[in-house]
């Protein structure tokens, strides 16, 4: 791994300094000397990969990032290692020679465009590129696990033991010590025996979806057309990789998780939001089943400038 400032330069913009630009001529200088290039979290630039990675996020309960490695003709870019999570590898460009330790031992695996190699977690792996540079993307699945989710549910057991002093003297009395933390070890085991599973696994769902990156791409033009004025029969588009998740409230309302966020709304709006949740496109038209026409035209303008819909 080279050190930042071998390829990163300052500079100024508006007068205010600015660090970790990178310089395009030393970088590509590094290149030449056969340095692998590497595009960090490219799901937040690359709106492709921004959808993909926002799918996998929905369809697997897992946080998902994407990385590409552009490698010189010939050259490798990292020893044999392994990484914390499972990885998916699809190469989109040149070919590449992969070493991949399994229980019998290393193997090899050549990747050209069009194959994908899928790698658990912990799997020693390193790659050569061939005749030609080569490009390929990883899509990193970072696991959620049952050990964080119950480590989060014994601490919020443990957060309600007081915070208080150990007894004085205890170093003589190691008694004294024993009677007090036995007394709290099975307040804490009696809180988790009553943990309500079901609730928890609800909050751990409202939780992750309400949790992601945003998905806001096409923003602006969907603001200008809310100015604009959206109709009856505005062609309105369910945004990739934004869910549409309802789950009941107190007071007769609903909320809508979307993925970074949720929206509290009266439960009479539940077919109208089952309807949006089931189509990919519709018109504001289209919910007159559920809802009077204005209603319905109030519900999709709020849910555009929510991100769950764009206007087509």
């Amino acid at each position: 791994m080279l050190p930042e400032s071998s390829y990163t330069r300052g500079g100024t913009l508006a007068g205010k300094p600015l660090t970790g630009l990178v310089d395009p001529v030393r970088l590509l200088g590094l290149f030449d000397e056969g340095a692998t290039v590497v595009l960090q979290g490219l799901q937040r630039y690359h709106p492709p990969l921004a959808d993909l990675v926002a799918a996998l996020e929905l369809e697997l309960g897992h946080p998902c990032q994407a990385n590409a490695y552009l490698t010189p003709a010939g050259a490798q870019g990292f020893a044999v290692h392994s990484d914390s999570h499972d990885v998916f590898v699809f190469q989109t460009h040149g070919t590449k020679q992969w070493e991949v330790h399994g229980t019998d031992g290393p193997g090899d695996l050549l990747l050209e465009p069009g194959v994908v190699a899928y790698l658990p977690t912990g799997t020693p792996h390193a790659a050569r590129a061939q005749q030609t540079a080569s490009l390929h993307v990883t899509i990193g699945i970072n696991q959620l696990t049952w050990r964080a989710l119950v480590e989060r549910v014994v601490r919020d057991a443990v957060a309600q033991v007081p915070d208080d002093h150990l007894p004085a003297g205890w170093l003589d009395e190691p008694a004294d010590l024993s009677s007090g933390l036995g007394h709290h070890l099975r307040g804490v085991a009696d809180r988790l025996v009553a943990v309500d599973t079901d609730a928890r696994a609800d909050a751990e769902v409202r939780r992750f979806l309400t949790s992601r990156p945003p998905r806001s791409a096409g923003g602006l033009r969907d603001r200008v057309a809310l100015a604009d004025g959206i109709g009856p029969d505005s062609i309105l588009e369910r945004r990739a990789g934004v869910p549409c998740r309802l789950v009941d409230e107190p007071d007769d309302r609903i909320r809508v998780l979307l993925g970074d966020r949720s929206l509290v709304v009266p439960a009479r709006l539940r077919p109208a939001l089952d309807e949006v949740a089931r189509r990919e496109a519709f018109t504001p038209r289209d919910l007159v089943a559920h809802l009077d026409l204005e209603s319905a035209l109030v519900l999709t303008r709020r849910l555009v400038r929510e991100g769950l819909l764009r206007v087509g």
